[in-house]
This record gives structure tokens, sequence and C-alpha cells, in this order.
């Protein structure tokens, strides 16, 4: 589940257009936030240098359509929120840039920060406000914050994470009771609710599963507890009603006493239900349905494997690695191409960029020191390009600087093969995905075939 918002960043009064594009990409790429930066991804633009590569842009699309760059609006950043605990901070980094590339349609550049700081997995995404080619600006559409909800709902669906449910307006309640004020009795009183869950044997282990959480314990005649966030100690038996020592020491022995039914899974509808462990507890309805559910998908898997013509499980173990190999296979060279593809864009912009500051940069090396200081501040955004193109020439191998046409030229046969790899990929994966179900239901058939075979033998 993701929650959407656009934003349209604007210069501020009094700053110009790199610094306002340097402070705000600073914020999204904070090491602290992304995993020291791990959690950066990028389109079209090298996250160290976007600010300048941002500025380029415009430039050039004053110089290509002959039009002054009107309005105060540099870029604009999405930011998508995550339901916590429902994903892992490089999964939603790879749905925020795959939700970028398709609202963006791949005509702007911009990069995916993932920041984990919070306690819910957030995506900031910064893309610039002017077109890859430098002809057009982004028009912020009517109702443009629907359609990206709407978009990010699609592709979280399409990963099999939920979206969020919308009910009409008439349907819809008003908020009549507000949640409580959050303090550090409320956060003490939620941690001792969910290490109870974990069913400890008694008080005394609930106090050492607190420890590990980082908690100080006072024992004592009054048992007293404090955090790493608190100044003093919270004694138990002054929280609400309920945890006091007596009182979580009744609840713990209560859990520990009775065997509570577990929350009924959702089923993956194309796989079996193991019903001696998932149907434990669950009633005689619930057997009864697994069994008639389990019926329909046997014969499916049965009209499959016939199909391909596979008479042992080792020739389907087999086939469903040959199809993982080839997937992934197909999918390690598509993301190779990508690679590839934003080095050339990455290093035609650096060609680009070289080539227009050269002049200045040469003016700002023959000055004397004492002058050079004045220079850069005037002219700091050209020779910051021109220092990132020369970093960059320095990595080649060789040191050699292709030619454009070369890259293009490359670039081209490039975007060819992805295209046509991409396309290749998709059946593999809907491959991959049926000959997986085939094996997993193939197990639990054959190990219900082996547990009546046990039955069978035992009442001989």
């Amino acid at each position: 589940m993701a929650a959407t918002r656009l934003i349209a960043l604007h210069v501020n009064k009094g700053k110009s257009i790199a610094g306002c594009l340097s402070e705000r990409l600073d914020y999204a790429e904070n090491p602290l936030k992304t995993e020291q930066g791990e959690l950066i991804s990028s389109y079209e633009c090298d996250p160290r240098t976007a600010a300048q590569e941002f500025l380029l842009s415009k430039r050039e699309y004053e110089q290509k359509t002959g039009s002054e760059y009107k309005g105060n609006i540099i870029a604009y950043q999405i930011r998508q929120s995550f339901k916590p605990g429902e994903i892992t901070p490089e999964e939603a980094n790879k749905l925020g840039y795959e939700t970028a590339m398709r609202f963006t349609k791949g005509k702007h550049a911009f990069i995916v920060s993932t920041h984990t700081d919070k306690a819910h997995i957030h995506n900031h995404i910064i893309f610039n406000s002017t077109t890859l080619d430098s002809t057009r600006k982004f028009k912020n559409f009517f109702l443009s914050g629907m359609a990206l909800q709407r978009l990010s709902d699609i592709v979280c669906f399409e990963h099999g994470y939920s979206i969020i449910e919308r009910k009409p307006y008439a349907e819809r309640q008003k908020r009549t009771v507000y949640p409580k004020r959050h303090t550090i009795r409320s956060e003490l009183q939620a941690e001792l609710d969910g290490l109870s869950r974990r069913k400890p044997k008694d008080l005394e282990d609930l106090l050492r599963m607190l420890e590990q959480e980082g908690y100080e314990i006072k024992r004592g005649k009054d048992v007293a507890v404090k955090g790493r966030a608190q100044k003093r100690f919270i004694r138990l038996d002054s929280l609400q009603e309920g945890y006091s020592p007596e009182a979580l020491q009744e609840r713990i022995a209560g859990a520990n006493a009775r065997t509570t039914a577990p929350a009924r899974p959702k089923p993956e509808m194309d796989l079996l239900i193991d019903i001696q462990t998932k149907a434990l507890g669950k009633g005689a309805g619930y057997a009864r349905w697994a069994k008639k559910y389990n019926l329909k998908q046997t014969a499916k898997t049965l009209l499959f494997l016939q199909e391909h013509n596979i008479h042992s499980y080792e020739e389907l173990e087999q086939r469903t690695k040959e199809a993982t190999e080839r997937a992934d296979e197909l999918l390690a060279s598509i993301r190779s191409a990508d690679a590839r593809i934003k080095e050339i864009d990455a290093l035609k912009k650096h060609i680009f960029a070289y080539s227009k500051t050269s002049e200045i940069y040469k003016q700002y090396r023959s000055l004397p020191q004492e002058k050079r200081q004045a220079f850069y501040e005037a002219h700091r955004s050209d020779i910051a390009l021109h220092e990132a193109a020369k970093e960059a020439f320095e990595a080649l191998p060789g040191k050699k600087i292709p030619k454009i046409r070369e890259l293009n030229k490359e670039r081209q046969q490039l975007v060819l093969q992805r295209q046509k790899q991409y396309a290749d990929y998709r059946t593999m994966r809907r491959e991959k995905s049926e000959w997986i179900k085939a094996e997993h239901n193939a197990i639990q058939i054959l190990k219900e075939d082996e547990s009546l075979s046990t039955q069978i033998e035992k009442t001989k």
C-alpha cells in the first residue's frame, strides 16, 4: 500500500535556481536516510551532479526554443510512502523507479531516494521539469495528483502489494474519535503488549525480552523501566490498569493456558494448500473447503504436466530450474543494457557540458589565485559541470573520449535489444511462475500420497 503526493518545487525568494536544486537534492540524497547512498537510483542523470545537469537542461531549453525559462518551478517531487512492515527498502526503491518512469514516460531525468529513517519506508522522487531533449516542460495537468496515485496503485498491485481502498464520498465516515497523544508511557505500554503476544514463560522472561529491546530494568519491590529516550524510571504499577507486575503475570499465564486459533491466511488461489498444517484449529468447514479447492488445483496441475509431457518429479524439477535460469539471464541482460544506456547518456551530457564550459574554465585556470574565488562564485555552475566532466573522462578506459555519433549508434542498438528482450522476459516470467506453481503443487501431491500410503500400511 502506498500513498503518493505530487509537489511542485519552486525557487525560493533570494536564492538561485542552482542553490535551490542542490538544497532539495541534498535532502533527498542524505546518506543518513538512504543507508549511505545505497538506496538511491537515477534515470538519465548522475545523482552526484543532478543539480548541475538539471540546470544545464534549462539553459538548453532557452537556446533551443528561443524563449526565456518562465515561471519559478524548477522540478517536481513525488513522495511515495509505504505501509509499515509491508515492503523492503530495496523493493520500495524499485517500485519508486517504475512509478517515476511510467509517470514521466521516460521523458524527464529523475532520482529516486528511499528513506528508512521513519517507521514507514518512503521515496523522495525528484524529476526535472524540463524534458530530456530540452524542448518542453512538464505540464502539471488537472488532477495530476489523482492520476499519480492511480498509477502507484497499479504498480503496487502488479508487484503483489496491497492498495488503498477508496470509498464513495457518501460512505465515508467522519472522524469523531482522535488518536491519543503519543507519550513515552504509551510507547512502553505498546512494547509490553507486543512482547506479551510473543508468549513469554513468565514475568521474568518478559523483563528479559524488554532488556533485549534496549530498556533498563530496576527489579525489586516495585519493578521500574527506563528506555533510551527517558530520563527517569517508570514504575509498571504507575501505568494504566493491566500493566502492573501482577496483571502482566496473569496475562502471561492466561495466554499460555489457552491455544488461540491463528489468523486465517490469505491463500494463493493457484497453489495447493497444506491442509494438515494450515487447517489446524480452524474447524471442519475450512478443511472441507481446502480439500475441494485442492482437487481443482490438482486437476489443473496434472493437466499442465500432461501438456508438457512430464512423467517424473525429476523432469519437473529440471524444467523449473531451466525456466528460472532463462528468465534470470534475460533480466540480468536487460539490467546490463539499462546500466550501459545510463552510462552513455551521462557521458553524452558530460561531453556537451565540457565543450560548452571549456572557455570559462580556461579563463578560471589562467587567473591568479587571489582573483579565482570571485570568478568561481560568478561561474560556479559552469565550473562544476566542467570539473564533473573531467572526472568522468578520467574514469574511461585509456581516458579516450568517444565520439557522440558512436555513442548514439551504440545507444540505439541497446534500446532495440532491450525492447526485444523485455518482451521475451515478460513471456518467460509467466512461464517461470507456472513452472514454480506446478513444482509446489507436485510436492504437496506427493506428500499427500506418502501420508496415505503410511496410513494403509498401519491398518494392515
